[in-house]
């Protein structure tokens, strides 16, 4: 959720996100972080990868560490959310982390 003053207010939008997941009623929480990322090659060659990564919402919001909705996600196959990860636990199984690996072996396949 944007303020007045164009900063991001992270707790506010993580509030907001409850609102509508209570009010709808459902008991689904399961959501995705995805990273799209693209290269031009200078020949005019273009590849594009998308990275994933799959977990629960939970609430109320755990942990101080990372950005943005890390506090209520956790990712699946974890007990911890990435606010509550290690930067190096987070930033190895994350979407950017996935999709970076997919480019990297794009580049050098073969």
């Amino acid at each position: 959720a944007e303020r007045p003053d164009g900063r991001r207010d992270f707790a506010r939008a993580m509030e907001r996100v409850q609102a509508a997941l209570a009010a709808s009623g459902g008991s689904d929480r399961s959501a995705h972080f995805a990273c799209a990322l693209a290269l031009a090659w200078p020949d005019g060659h273009c590849e594009s990868v998308e990275g994933r990564v799959h977990g629960t919402l939970v609430w109320p919001p755990r942990g101080d560490r990372g950005f943005g909705y890390d506090p209520i996600f956790v990712p699946n196959g974890y007990d911890q959310s990435f606010g509550e990860m290690a930067p190096a636990e987070k930033h190895g199984i994350s979407h950017r982390a996935d999709a970076f690996r997919q480019l990297i072996d794009l580049c050098f396949q073969p």
